[in-house]
């Protein structure tokens, strides 16, 4: 029995996916600066031309790539906000999803590679600036959901704690990624464990 061809759509979708896997790939082995449109496109079995007819550039795919991944993770805060419950409950799934998401050294490799970029060239940064930006209003949307649905007053406003939030997270990944052995699941989670309860809502933790 011969294999269903692809339509013309799905074909285009299996290329595109090619191509920002073999992208993601050359952008955590060499940087994003380092990495060549040519090298992408060998690797993914295509052609410059073939590279071009599905993307304008590497900027359009790493941003693809960080825009997925904050989606995935906006996801995943949703489904618990969803379930609902009381503070302990909701707090114990929020520390176990930060478990997951601060092991995700290929995702943190991702942003740390572009904010730098960022933060080099202008022309680049004008493009990443409104992802960073949807991702800091998302939090802050976390932030007042998780408020909503446990009935604890913040501390302070929302934005503000977004900011903070997202500054720990960076640091904990980025001293998991150089240092794994020190930065163990006990030691992170009681640094967001301090934050979720002192800072956001002025509570000790437990």
């Amino acid at each position: 029995m011969k294999p269903r061809r692809l339509t013309r759509e799905q074909s285009k979708n299996q290329t595109r996916e090619r191509l920002l896997s073999a992208a993601r790939a050359s952008f955590l082995k060499k940087g994003y600066v380092a990495a060549s449109v040519e090298e992408i496109a060998t690797a993914a079995g295509y052609t410059r031309g073939a590279f071009y007819s599905n993307f304008r550039g590497k900027t359009e795919l790493l941003l693809e790539l960080l825009a997925r991944d904050q989606d995935e993770v906006q996801a995943e805060l949703q489904s618990i906000f969803d379930a609902s419950g009381t503070w302990e409950e909701m707090g114990s799934a929020v520390l176990a999803c930060y478990r997951k998401l601060y092991r995700r050294h290929a995702s943190f490799l991702l942003w740390m590679e572009a904010k730098l970029h960022a933060a080099r060239d202008l022309r680049f940064c004008a493009h990443f600036d409104p992802l960073l930006n949807k991702k800091l209003e998302q939090i802050t949307a976390c932030i007042v959901t998780f408020a909503e649905r446990t009935g604890a007053p913040l501390s302070l406003p929302a934005e503000v704690l977004a900011l903070g939030l997202m500054g720990l997270c960076d640091g904990v990944q980025s001293c998991y990624a150089t240092n794994p052995r020190y930065m163990t699941d006990e030691l992170t989670e009681a640094v967001l464990a301090a934050f979720l309860a002192h800072a956001m809502i002025n509570r000790a933790p437990d």
